[in-house]
């Protein structure tokens, strides 16, 4: 059976032969690796994982110098201290409004680069498209993280103009992508909503300003027969119900230091899928190998009745001891032995 198979068994809500997995990891966690593995060693022939992912989860960007990388809506990421996405630099919209800003192009040779080769070489995985920073996180990349959060009190035709066109934009990839690449078997949307506690915004704004043009997104989605799936970092439990409504699959990263992992898996279980469930908050940085082992385990035994994908709850960080990243993938591999 294919690691793409064994996935759509999971989000078909049957049970599969065993517990698939996607592990990803940050480019300290990737160098500690290669120290311990080998500087040739192949990290994602290694992990074996089921997905593989096109498009950029973290948008897509070019090298302008200085540790600068500008992005096609363009907003500058400062890469000086986070490698991996970066940090906002200055604000395109300072004011609310889009006069004289335009959008990028959906067709841009950027968003689709490479595509044909990889799904050619990775046709036994599940093909997801990735679309990150996909709505409220563009909006606040545009306009600031205080702007945003202002707007939605001081000017919301402007929120829901911009919301609107910013999906408008994926709604033309997600497009071009399925008609030109049937191989694709989902797209991956990420989107941060959720604080320690409860949704960063509230439900009521989020019911509001966010979920109509996630309905449009994920119908769209759904229109060209593929498998939805998202990523939305924090506390998100109580729009979990909307979420299933408006076609979702599957959800990441499913942290266990905000979420019951245990009681959603059990109420949702052929509803949608969790992706995630390792703690990267603090078992992996701070506990013991025995830690991570029996986390691990407790995890893949809640999913062999289906419903969930393991993996840490977001990319492994580098302060994660090297024990305990080869701990999980170690024990994540045996099952299939």
């Amino acid at each position: 059976m294919t690691k793409k198979e064994v996935i759509k068994m999971v989000l078909d809500g049957k049970q599969p032969p065993y517990v698939p997995w996607d592990c990803k990891f940050t480019i300290e966690a990737l160098d500690k690796m290669k120290a311990h593995y080998g500087d040739d060693v192949d990290v994602e022939e290694l992990v074996d994982n089921h997905f593989i992912k096109l498009g950029a989860s973290s948008g897509f960007k070019i090298n302008i110098g200085n540790d600068r990388k500008k992005d096609i809506f363009g907003v500058i990421w400062d890469m000086t201290h986070e490698k991996d996405i970066g940090n906002v630099e200055g604000l395109v919209l300072p004011e609310p409004t889009l006069d004289g800003y335009e959008f990028p192009d959906p067709n841009n040779p950027m968003l689709y680069d490479g595509m044909e080769e990889k799904i050619a070489a990775n046709k036994d995985k599940f093909i997801l498209y990735s679309i990150g920073f996909s709505l409220f996180e563009r909006y606040w990349t545009l306009r600031g993280m205080e702007n945003a959060f202002l707007d939605f009190m001081m000017y919301p035709d402007f929120v829901k103009d911009l919301m609107r066109k910013i999906a408008d934009f994926n709604i033309a990839v997600i497009k071009n992508v399925c008609e030109r690449y049937p191989e694709v078997d989902g797209i991956y949307f990420g989107d941060d909503w959720g604080a320690q506690k409860k949704l960063m915004m509230g439900k009521d704004v989020w019911i509001e300003f966010i979920y109509p043009e996630l309905k449009r997104m994920y119908a769209n989605t759904k229109a060209h027969g593929k498998y939805q799936l998202i990523h939305s970092c924090g506390d998100i439990e109580e729009i979990i119900p909307e979420l299933i409504e408006a076609g979702v699959n599957c959800i990441n990263p499913f942290q266990p230091e905000v979420l019951d992992v245990d009681d959603l898996l059990n109420t949702y279980r052929g509803k949608v899928a969790f992706h995630g469930g390792l703690s990267t908050q603090k078992t992996l940085p701070y506990g013991t190998v025995e830690d991570v082992v029996a986390e691990t385990k407790h995890l893949l035994e809640m999913g062999k009745d289906g419903g969930y994908i393991f993996c840490p709850s977001h990319a492994t960080e580098g302060d994660t001891p090297i024990e305990n990243i080869v701990a999980f993938i170690d024990l994540i591999k045996a099952q299939k032995c």
